[in-house]
């Protein structure tokens, strides 16, 4: 039987803000990327939503990102190496108290948006979100986008890694993620992105934007919790991985 951990981004509401289907998607995935307050999130949500990973069995990540409310995280900042060290290290921080207050444990970190994407292809930002990572406990698990420059440092420091693929999202020949700003970016159709996510599983491979095919490696998937169809995708997803023989199962 195949295997494959499902993860989902999460406690992404802030103040009277309510973003997401959080309560409802923890019944479907086996692990949460929860945000730390400076993409999304704030202390209240962040209590709240470590308790909801908690009572539902699902392994609990902190989701850094970068310092930018207004954009969501998803917009370019040049940051140093060290102040991704140091973002990444007060963020997980934040998270990682919250999980002890608990009871729990953190078992990963999953940096978000602009931040993921610039660690995906940038040697030096990832390298110093790797050692932050390591330094504050070297047992947690880095989640990367598969075959990156940030799965690659974290295996070179030795982490446990989890090489990330995207059901909802296209790809380049290189590897990486379809820029958000592009036509092609997002699929929107259940079937083209069940179809993608059970060959990247199976197969270890994806078919790109422009038609080629490479080699990728499946060891946990994203949901993204806000988008308008999550829920019923999510539900979509357990129904095709029974009938494919594929267990979801924590990294």
């Amino acid at each position: 039987m195949f295997k494959v951990d499902l993860n989902c981004d999460m406690g992404e509401s802030f103040g009277r803000y309510t973003l997401g289907n959080d309560k409802e998607m923890m019944a479907y995935i086996s692990s949460a990327n929860i945000a730390c307050g400076f993409h999304a999130g704030d202390p209240n949500i962040m209590d709240q939503t470590v308790k909801l990973a908690l009572e539902h069995d699902v392994s609990i990540g902190a989701h850094p990102g970068l310092l930018d409310l207004h954009g969501f995280g998803r917009r370019n900042i040049q940051i140093t190496p060290e102040e991704a060290y140091q973002l990444v290290v007060y963020q997980v921080g934040a998270l990682q108290g919250f999980v002890q207050a608990n009871g729990g444990k953190l078992h990963h970190v999953k940096p978000h948006g602009a931040l993921y994407n610039m660690a995906a292809v940038h040697k030096e930002l990832a390298d110093a979100i790797a050692l932050a990572v390591y330094r504050i406990d070297p047992e947690i698990v880095l989640y990367g986008l598969s075959n990156s420059e940030l799965t690659k440092a974290g295996e070179a420091i030795g982490l446990k890694v989890a090489h990330e693929v995207f059901a909802d999202r296209t790809y380049q020949k290189d590897g990486t993620l379809t820029p958000r700003n592009m036509p092609n970016a997002l699929i929107t159709s259940e079937e083209a992105a069940t179809r993608q996510v059970v060959k990247m599983v199976k197969e270890q491979k994806v078919v790109t934007a422009d038609h080629h095919e490479i080699s990728i490696q499946a060891d946990t998937i994203c949901l993204h919790g806000d988008g308008r169809t999550a829920l019923l995708f999510a539900k979509r997803i357990h129904e095709i991985f029974q009938a494919e023989g594929i267990k979801i199962e924590t990294v």
